[in-house]
């Protein structure tokens, strides 16, 4: 065989090559373990005191997740947000405990993240499997048009005020006020389904506009969001592209329910029939990736699979024993994900002691506004329906948690937002993700005061 003398010699290339992964694997490993030891510290912490102030335990990992991301302690980060390996104090320990190489220490920080990741993504799709099966899908169908109103309203209003607002009041340019107006149309689902499910008021009418309304807002979120991502590329919305996410959307949800709930009794007598341990959760748990697999191959997200998974497997005889079966399971991956999001936030754009923060504040002091106001006039689109708390329904469109972070990353990556706009979004953020969890809970306790109150005494006869 004929070799070009000027090359390198392949052989030794991938012997090293193969000698370095080999050396990084188990410190990858390690690295996950002391990520994960730290990510369930800061959750089970951050909810421990939430819960014991009487706010939403899942306020407390986020929380959590700040106190040990890229805002402090520096113990959880990634490198999407630009930072080196020896910034993160894992690394450093494993530099210092197992002498790894500056060199080495890219590769492990980098494939450690990834690992993280993945497992706050699993967390995710498992908590919207959790939630399907805690939802009532009969009661979802019977709410939806209610659940339409309020996805609308809550993508056109906000969307509207923020996007003339940015251009007419702060002068800032079409695509970059396009993006952030596009960002405040985001409500992110996981959060506020865990505060419903906190308060024990999932099933109620309130709770199931909110998550129909959240669900269709993801939908009309990733619509808005490839519009935008197509008019920064090309300068031109290419309607094409729409019309498909249009389609793509509404064939996927409403036909994996139709098609789940026709084979449903095959899954019933499948798990009956099977002896191993684990069968109905292992089972159920493909259904529910399988879901998520179809929807992200078809534009959508992950989540909306497995929502649909949890609303379908509800409808069997199995809802009971399967929604038992899945806590452990929600217990280990969704800490992961909630401590993520707060990780990634970096509150320093806060601070306005720092004079390029300053311009970024005034933009997010206004967006902040937008954000609350636009979702909350949601609820009270829905006239002629007095016994709805139509506030706790707007309320519980409002946080927008990791949902808002992706459109600040796609925004921040595109070159389409400067640093100010940017750091807007991120405040904004931050925010309607902290106020939205103990806002929504006092909105409900509130109206379950004023119910008791109302409620005439009994005179003795």
């Amino acid at each position: 065989m004929f070799m070009n003398p000027l090359l390198p010699p392949l052989w030794p290339m991938i012997a090293t090559a193969v000698e370095t992964e080999t050396e990084i694997a188990p410190l990858v490993l390690a690295g996950v373990l002391l990520s994960l030891v730290v990510v369930y510290f800061a959750s089970k912490l951050g909810g421990e005191v939430c819960l014991r102030l009487n706010l939403p335990p899942v306020l407390g990992e986020l929380v959590g997740g700040v106190l040990v991301g890229v805002s402090a302690l520096k113990l959880l980060l990634f490198p999407e947000g630009g930072l080196a390996p020896e910034d993160s104090l894992v690394i450093q320990l494993l530099m210092g405990s197992a002498d790894l190489s500056p060199e080495a220490a890219a590769s492990v920080f980098s494939a450690q993240s990834e690992v993280i990741s993945v497992i706050s993504e699993l967390g995710v799709i498992i908590l919207l499997f959790e939630i399907g099966l805690e939802s009532n899908l009969k009661e979802l169908i019977r709410v939806g048009p209610q659940a339409a109103i309020v996805a609308v309203v809550g993508v056109v209003t906000p969307f509207s005020l923020g996007t003339i607002g940015l251009m007419t009041i702060f002068g800032v340019a079409a695509i970059p006020a396009i993006f952030a107006g596009a960002a405040l149309t985001a409500t992110s689902i996981g959060i506020t389904a865990k505060v419903l499910a906190e308060i024990n008021r999932l099933s109620s009418n309130e709770g199931q506009i909110i998550i129909g309304a959240a669900v269709l807002d993801d939908i009309l979120g990733i619509i808005v969001l490839a519009v935008v991502g197509s008019l920064v590329k090309t300068g031109e919305i290419q309607i094409s592209n729409i019309i498909y996410l249009i389609l793509s959307a509404t064939g996927f949800v409403v036909g994996s329910i139709l098609i789940g709930r026709l084979l449903s009794p095959f899954y019933v007598s499948l798990v009956n029939r099977m002896k191993t341990r684990g069968q109905l959760l292992l089972v159920s748990i493909c259904v529910a990736f399988v879901l998520s697999y179809i929807a992200q191959i078809v534009q959508l997200e992950a989540i909306l699979g497995s929502f649909a998974a949890g609303l379908i497997l509800a409808e069997t005889e199995k809802r009971e024993d399967l929604e038992e079966q899945i806590l452990p399971l929600a217990d280990f991956f969704v800490p992961v994900f909630f401590v993520c999001v707060g990780a990634k936030t970096d509150v320093s754009v806060l601070n306005p002691a720092v004079p390029a923060n300053r311009e970024g504040l005034i933009i997010a002091a206004f967006l902040i506004v937008v954000a609350i106001v636009g979702k909350v006039v949601t609820g009270f689109t829905l006239f002629g329906k007095s016994e709805l708390n139509k506030l706790a329904i707007g309320v519980g469109m409002i946080p927008r948690g990791e949902v808002g972070l992706v459109f600040a990353g796609v925004g921040a990556a595109s070159g389409a937002l400067d640093p100010a706009t940017d750091a807007a979004i991120i405040v904004m953020v931050i925010v309607t993700t902290f106020v939205a969890p103990p806002w929504l809970r006092a909105v409900f306790e509130g109206a379950k005061k004023e119910e008791a109150q109302e409620k005439p005494v009994p005179t003795p006869e």
